[in-house]
C-alpha cells in the first residue's frame, strides 16, 4: 500500500448550484483548496426520521489535510445544511505534478 501523501479529496454536498459555486469560490480565494469539482447529483436520506430525494450538488475539493479544521469551520459558515457532509479522503497515491500543484495553490500553515 502506497503511503498518504499528506493531499486528499472533501465531499462536501449543497442545497443548489449556486451555493455550491459560493463554497468553492471562497474555499479557492482562501487559498484552503487547490481545486473544487462540481457535480449534479441526487441523494436519497433520511434526516430527522423521514426519507428525503433531494437534487443536490457535490462538491470534491483537492486540498491538503492539514487545512481539514480551517476548511471544515469556513465550510459550515456558508453552508445553509443544519449537518453539512464533509468527509475527507486522503490521496494514497496520485501524479507527482498534479501533487506538486495541489500543495503550491494551498496556502502554508504558518501563513494562518
Amino acid at each position: 500500500m502506497a503511503e498518504s501523501t499528506g493531499y486528499g479529496v472533501v465531499f462536501v454536498t449543497a442545497s443548489s448550484e449556486q451555493e455550491a459555486q459560493a463554497i468553492a469560490n471562497a474555499l479557492v480565494e482562501a487559498k484552503l483548496a487547490a481545486c473544487v469539482s462540481l457535480l449534479p447529483i441526487h441523494s436519497i436520506y433520511t434526516w430527522q426520521g423521514q426519507i428525503h430525494k433531494e437534487q443536490e450538488w457535490q462538491l470534491l475539493i483537492k486540498t491538503d489535510l492539514s487545512k481539514f479544521p480551517i476548511l471544515s469551520a469556513k465550510i459550515c459558515e456558508l453552508h445553509s445544511y443544519q449537518v453539512p457532509e464533509i468527509i475527507a479522503v486522503p490521496i494514497v497515491a496520485g501524479s507527482q505534478p498534479y501533487l506538486k500543484w495541489i500543495g503550491e495553490q494551498v496556502i502554508p500553515s504558518a501563513e494562518f
